[in-house]
């Protein structure tokens, strides 16, 4: 009982997180006031309202530069606390020459995974997008087109590719994505206000392998599986992943060996809607 009380209060928190700027956020408008007042009355405070503006820009530019940071706002890099699983996600799918065979291993497995989806792909390959969705796995967003420089959209251009991923996720699927993840990770302060329009939670990581620019297989599995513990996400990639020698993709060579050390770990997989119970 006590453990679901504070499951309750820590879904809570993050709901009323959701809907408030950070306190990074909070903080820049006071910044340029201040910052200008000080002009205003001696400008030989120019050096210092300077140096605020820039040390404010630095750190806003650094919260949407690093995946993991919660500078910009609420970030889920783990499962809540209690979660008695790990989340594996899969980003920037579905892939036709890749997802079916990883959706073959996870049956093979009895788990399931949070496939973060763009939403372009998602119309060009209905057929697998249900398959995802209909096999137990969670769908999330992943914008429309997975364009990189999406950390330098306004809020409108923003909102339109978060908002076109998730119609087309629901008219494919029939499913609402509930997290969200930027290209890449990256962003910039825009982004909170839109997912908190649209109802979605920012996801990132605790563990990825790298899986779209290192070839070597044990390598990654390596880095996903060193000190792996209850309430990690793990990251891998059907889209855009690298190739190992043979030329398989580098997460249907990780998988198998993946899938069966979390076995016996005994660590259950999770969706992340499942992680959040």
């Amino acid at each position: 009982m006590d453990m679901e009380r504070r499951q309750s209060r820590h879904r809570l928190l993050w709901q009323l997180q959701r809907l408030l700027p950070s306190p990074l956020l909070k903080a820049t408008p006071p910044v340029h006031a201040a910052a200008l007042a000080a002009l205003l009355v001696d400008l030989r405070y120019w050096p210092w309202s300077v140096a605020a503006l820039l040390a404010n820009h630095l750190l806003l530019a650094l919260g949407g530069l690093l995946p993991r940071s919660r500078l910009l706002g609420p970030n889920w890099t783990r499962l809540p606390v209690g979660a008695d699983g790990i989340a594996l996600t899969i980003d920037d799918g579905p892939d036709p020459a890749v997802t079916p065979a990883v959706l073959d291993l996870l049956a093979r497995h009895g788990v399931r995974a949070t496939f973060f989806c763009v939403g372009e792909r998602i119309r060009r390959h209905p057929d697998l997008a249900q398959r995802i969705a209909r096999e137990g796995h969670e769908i999330g967003n992943h914008t429309q087109h997975h364009r990189y420089v999406f950390s330098l959209f306004g809020p409108a251009a923003m909102r339109r590719e978060i908002a076109l991923a998730q119609a087309s996720i629901q008219a494919t699927c029939q499913v609402v994505p509930r997290f969200f993840r930027a290209p890449a990770g990256l962003r910039n302060p825009c982004l909170q206000p839109c997912l908190a329009r649209l109802d979605l939670q920012l996801a990132s990581w605790s563990r990825r392998g790298y899986d779209t620019v290192t070839a070597d297989a044990e390598v990654v599995l390596r880095r996903l599986t060193r000190n792996l513990a209850a309430g990690d996400i793990l990251l891998l990639h059907d889209g855009l992943a690298a190739r190992t020698p043979d030329g398989t993709a580098v997460i249907l060579a990780v998988l198998p060996k993946l899938l069966a050390e979390l076995a016996r770990r005994r660590l259950r997989c999770v969706t992340l809607s499942e992680g959040r119970g």
